[in-house]
């Protein structure tokens, strides 16, 4: 079992995936090529040189209407013939080839439902017809992504449904390593695995917490295909390895876990050489199995942001959003959607094409009903009147209750300071605005009502007051209050309570913990009743457990940041609002 000692080259695991990709499009479902450039280029143009040469590849708008990727009406044909005429979307024109989707970040959720729906169809059929089968599967799938962080990336449903992603961000070299030497066969022609690799896939997937049994199946034919690319009818073990090192390892959720060596063992004397020669079962025993060795090279080949993500305890693939708040359905502007039946009042708009694509089938009827009148005009009816559609972003509030009470009040607020003024330098881009709402003494007081003015932020924050009690309960109030006004004006609120939680003045402004703990509690209930998303940053020098209880009870995510500065709380925020607020 030879496997490759030396660390793993991001541009030739790209042009083997692109390589093995091109032997098996349909069954592999397609390539996720993140980093737009000259290395993506190049590779896009060999992978097209490696495909058959009356395969079909199309590249696909970003922006395509569901007549033309599904097929449909033809609208100006029809108009002219005086009856329906239907023409072949994009899909049934590549049917049996590629397609090639630039800017696939920007894709719509409903056009990657569509691509998807025909993904797992293909896949049905090809697994029920076998590989190589004569029965044409529908596409192969090419992502070609622009985008430039973690919230900008190709729709969730249709990345699970490609075998290979691969990260090309990084790479800045045209050398372009030589290719795998062999003469390539159909992937049909390479036996079916046997249980050692098939058991080896699966324990590699579960070690790095990969769930999903379509990543599985992915890895098997990548597997298949590996050999084929060489030009041999076996599995062999570098073709399980390449299978989870181009499959399974860029689809890691956590590290696999070594085993501990037992004490014994450690302890345990030098063998005997005279019992050498019998203990020679044993140690065959000793070697790593499959398993392992594949395991080995997967996790070498683990991205460093899946490492950093794993580590931050961030999810994976799960916001998009970037700091913008929840999409919503408007009649004026964002998103260009499908459009529906309805009359264009109220602000809403005329789709005349629609309209016409809707009126069309029925012209040769309603001259008929109208006597034969010969003048070639159309006929429009109340029923074919069709409306646009648009969702757009909400922006976000970041709205920050600081505990500005006791001897540390200074520091905290500086801290809270800083991250303000962080987060506002990125508000413009991400349609954000932020708050500030300050509790100490015998209650609560807004420092900075809702903006994306940097200059009006720092003038507000130049001398913020601090000392006294610690009003927990009117802090959160105000804060709700802030949060229900925002949500109210189409915006999405995000709660950040930085406090050690210690709730010693009541929500009438006397003193007493016991009741402040009341009131505090029951403000976090209201809160939480709201479902506003939020976190609680404990930034008392131990973490309390007083902090995390009110988390608890606000249904909010708890982070203790001990003498954090303003760039670590702006970054642990951040992260944080991308999750909890979705896209």
């Amino acid at each position: 079992m030879n496997m490759p000692d030396a660390a793993p080259d991001p541009l030739s695991d790209a042009l083997t995936a692109a390589r093995l990709f091109a032997l098996d499009p349909q069954g592999l479902g397609g390539l996720w090529l993140r980093g737009a450039g000259p290395v993506r280029d190049e590779l896009v143009e060999r992978l097209k040189a490696d495909l058959p040469g009356d395969m079909p590849v199309r590249r696909m708008p970003v922006t395509i209407a569901d007549e033309r990727l599904l097929g449909g009406l033809d609208i100006s044909a029809s108009l002219g013939a005086g009856k329906a005429v239907l023409q072949a979307g994009l899909l049934a024109e590549c049917d049996g080839g590629v397609v090639i989707a630039p800017m696939a970040e920007r894709l719509s959720e409903s056009i990657a439902g569509r691509i998807g729906q025909a993904l797992d169809w293909q896949s049905v059929r090809v697994e029920r017809d076998g590989i190589g089968s004569e029965t044409p599967a529908a596409i192969g799938l090419v992502l070609l992504d622009d985008g430039r962080g973690d919230e900008e990336r190709p729709p969730a449903s249709l990345v699970e449904r490609v075998a290979f992603h691969c990260n090309l961000t990084a790479i800045a070299s045209l050398d372009f390593p030589a290719v795998r030497s062999g003469d390539p066969i159909a992937p049909a022609a390479v036996a079916k695995p046997d249980e050692n690799i098939l058991q080896a896939l699966a324990g590699v997937a579960m070690a790095l917490g990969v769930r999903s049994a379509r990543s599985l199946r992915f890895a098997l034919r990548a597997a298949r295909a590996s050999a084929a690319l060489d030009g041999r009818r076996s599995i062999a073990d570098g073709d399980v390895a390449t299978a989870a090192r181009l499959v399974l390892a860029p689809r890691a959720t956590r590290l696999p876990v070594e085993e501990p060596v037992e004490a014994a063992e450690q302890d345990a004397p030098p063998p005997d050489p005279e019992q050498a020669e019998g203990d020679d079962g044993d140690r065959r025993d000793d070697l790593p199995t499959l398993e392992d060795m594949v395991l080995a090279a997967a996790a070498a080949s683990v991205p460093e942001d899946v490492l950093r993500r794993i580590g931050e305890g961030v999810q994976r693939g799960g916001a998009r959003g970037g700091g913008a708040g929840r999409r919503h359905k408007s009649q004026l502007r964002g998103r260009p959607l499908g459009a529906r039946p309805g009359i264009p009042r109220g602000g809403a708009r005329l789709a005349l094409v629609d309209t016409l694509r809707a009126a069309a089938p029925w012209q040769t009827l309603r001259r008929a009903e109208e006597g034969g009148n010969a003048r070639r005009r159309i006929r429009i009816r109340r029923s074919d009147l069709r409306v646009r559609r648009f969702e757009e972003r909400a922006g976000t509030v970041t709205i920050f209750a600081v505990d500005a009470s006791g001897s540390s009040a200074l520091a905290r607020l500086a801290e809270a300071k800083g991250a303000i003024e962080l987060m506002l330098g990125q508000a413009y881009v991400k349609r954000a605005q932020v708050a500030l709402v300050a509790f100490r003494g015998e209650g609560a007081e807004l420092l900075l009502p809702p903006t994306r003015s940097l200059t009006r932020a720092r003038r507000a924050l130049a001398e913020l007051p601090g000392g006294g009690g610690t009003p927990l309960a009117a802090g959160l109030d105000m804060a709700r209050e802030m949060g229900e006004l925002a949500a109210s004006r189409g915006r999405t609120p995000f709660l950040v309570v930085l406090t050690d939680g210690k709730a010693n003045v009541a929500r009438d402004g006397s003193p007493g913990r016991k009741q402040a703990r009341e009131d505090s509690e029951a403000a976090a209930r209201r809160i939480a009743a709201t479902g506003m998303a939020g976190v609680v940053v404990d930034i008392s020098p131990r973490a309390q457990p007083e902090a995390a209880a009110l988390a608890a009870a606000l249904h909010m995510d708890y982070l203790p940041l001990p003498r954090a500065d303003a760039a670590t709380l702006q970054g642990a925020v951040g992260a944080l609002q991308d999750r909890a607020v979705p896209a």
